[in-house]
């Protein structure tokens, strides 16, 4: 029986609160995507499959991808979503290695939509993580997980690019978009990111980076760029599923060499 905690949340059986999942049922190498459907996009990938679990939007697969036992975990959308996922797997994993499959807006004219962007780490436009440290304190991918994500992109003939990202709390004022009746306060300059050599938008990398840098583990981000806010693309439909597919690919060949 385990003792139970307002704090921890887990319940009698070990399973933690919000993943559902307990000591023994996640891999050690594990794959954060965010939009549930995309377990269904990386099921066909794993060669075996011995554990399926749902609750809420956290979907997790875990099973062999050429011998090595990995997981593919849905965490929603944006860094409050990270951070649970984070903190509750490593709970009951020993020194996992974290890799985000997502998806995100480019911020150059050449990164086409359907483009893979590996993240070397990221400008934390959010607040999550700065519960736990300060807002100076950097979000940095790991050098060896990067080194791998390259190398898997290159050796499956990806196009891919790899830089700094931006990590921002919402997806409509905090990146700058006019919608409707809402037009954000105080709009990002494009301008000065491209100058920084940030390559892309998106909504969980720094919360990830931080935590992983902060707990031990190994964490590296990889995302198809679905839109280019530079030329005003959006990826075409029937290109959508491939490029999801191809970050599950370029993470499961990094993580089998991990």
């Amino acid at each position: 029986m385990v003792e139970q905690s307002a704090v921890s949340m887990v319940d009698e059986e070990g399973r933690q609160y919000h993943i559902a999942l307990k000591e023994g049922e996640l891999a050690q190498k594990i794959m954060f995507c965010g939009d549930p459907d995309r377990i269904e996009v990386g099921r066909p990938l794993f060669e075996s499959i011995e554990l399926e679990t749902q609750r809420r939007e956290f979907r997790t697969i875990t099973g062999t991808y050429k011998g090595a036992r990995m997981s593919l975990m849905s965490t929603g959308i944006g860094c409050d979503n990270t951070e649970i996922a984070v903190v509750e797997c490593s709970e009951i994993v020993d020194s996992p290695t974290f890799i985000r499959v997502g998806s995100c807006g480019s911020l150059h004219e050449s990164i086409r939509p359907g483009d893979l962007i590996i993240s070397t780490g990221s400008i934390a436009y959010e607040n999550t993580s700065t519960f736990f440290v300060p807002e100076c304190f950097p979000a940095i991918a790991d050098h060896t997980v990067v080194r791998k994500l390259i190398d898997s992109c290159k050796n499956l003939q990806l196009q891919h690019h790899v830089g700094l990202t931006a990590t921002t709390s919402g997806f409509y004022g905090s990146q700058g978009r006019s919608h409707g009746k809402f037009s954000p306060f105080e709009n990002f300059n494009i301008e000065n990111l491209q100058k920084w050599g940030v390559l892309n938008f998106e909504m969980e990398a720094s919360t990830l980076f931080r935590l992983a840098m902060i707990s031990g583990a190994r964490a590296g981000t990889i995302c198809a760029a679905f839109n280019n806010r530079i030329t005003d693309e959006i990826i075409k439909k029937e290109d959508k599923k491939r490029a999801e597919l191809n970050t599950i690919k370029a993470a499961m060949e990094a993580l089998v060499n991990l």
